[in-house]
């Protein structure tokens, strides 16, 4: 029976979620068990075609993300895949109606990744809305269960998240991303004369995203919202980490939140949680 390779496909999403991503891991346990599941496909999903453009360098990377996209789509519509991660990654965009709108988008930006592209600040927005933005939508359709005017209410914010968590990617992974993957995402950013004005600059941005993604936050139903408020609070304590470290350490180390920080971290979250003061 199908129910049996569902179970083990599922396993192998939260197998791919649990190596690749602490973090990410750590707010799925947090969040309602009815959620676990399609979260952990969602990321499956994401987390694979990640991996096309970012490791895979002596395949042809191309060839690779075309027929992850062709066998994607297969998936959704035929409501089964051999490839365990989309055969669970299908079984939540078929059960919570995730738009294949976003999962173009997504794609499309795995893409970008494939091209040396020289980011002005609309192919960096593009980069964001499906590499980060369209993610946080993603869950948020699977977070609110079919309730569709919450999701327009709360899509903004959604998205704002998402593109919080991203530029955040992008800071600590700067020197990685320029010598090992040669791309530089920020626009009009010259890693050459990279300086703590520059690095101010982008931090004001985020902080901006932090802000509209936290109201975001407070508005989710119970179910979701502890789970997603302990990314948050990971994330911004990786984020007030780097504004506190110049930007010439910023070029010469990645920037983390040691593990015994992230339980510190958890157990505040909890606190507030607990007494609803988020």
């Amino acid at each position: 029976m199908k129910d049996l390779f569902d179970k083990v496909s599922l396993k192998s999403s939260k197998m791919v979620t649990n190596a690749y991503s602490t973090s990410f891991s750590l707010g799925i346990k947090f969040l309602s068990n009815r959620f676990h599941d399609p979260i952990y496909s969602v990321y499956g999903f994401v987390r694979f075609a990640d991996e096309i453009v970012d490791s895979f360098h002596d395949f042809n990377k191309k060839e690779l993300l075309a027929d992850f996209r062709k066998q994607t789509y297969a998936a959704i519509e035929h409501k089964i895949s051999l490839n365990p991660i989309l055969n669970s990654f299908q079984n939540a965009v078929n059960q919570y109606k995730i738009p294949i709108e976003l999962i173009d988008t997504f794609l499309d930006s795995m893409e970008m990744d494939l091209e040396n592209i020289e980011y002005d600040r609309s192919a960096y927005e593009k980069y964001i809305l499906g590499s980060a933005e369209v993610v946080g939508l993603m869950c948020l359709k699977v977070f609110l269960e079919g309730d569709e005017e919450t999701y327009l209410k709360l899509k903004p914010e959604a998205m704002a998240l998402g593109s919080a968590f991203q530029k955040i990617n992008f800071l600590r992974d700067l020197n990685a991303d320029y010598d090992k993957l040669g791309r530089t995402y920020f626009p009009g950013v010259d890693l050459k004369e990279f300086n703590d004005e520059t690095k101010r600059q982008i931090e004001e941005e985020i902080e901006e995203d932090f802000y509209q993604g936290y109201l975001g936050i407070k508005k989710l139903p119970k179910s979701a919202r502890f789970g997603v408020y302990v990314a948050y609070v990971y994330y911004y304590s990786l984020f007030s980490k780097i504004k506190s470290t110049p930007s010439s350490a910023i070029l010469q180390q990645r920037i983390r939140i040691p593990n015994n920080q992230k339980f510190a971290l958890l157990f505040k979250s909890y606190i507030k949680h607990s007494f609803n003061i988020l």
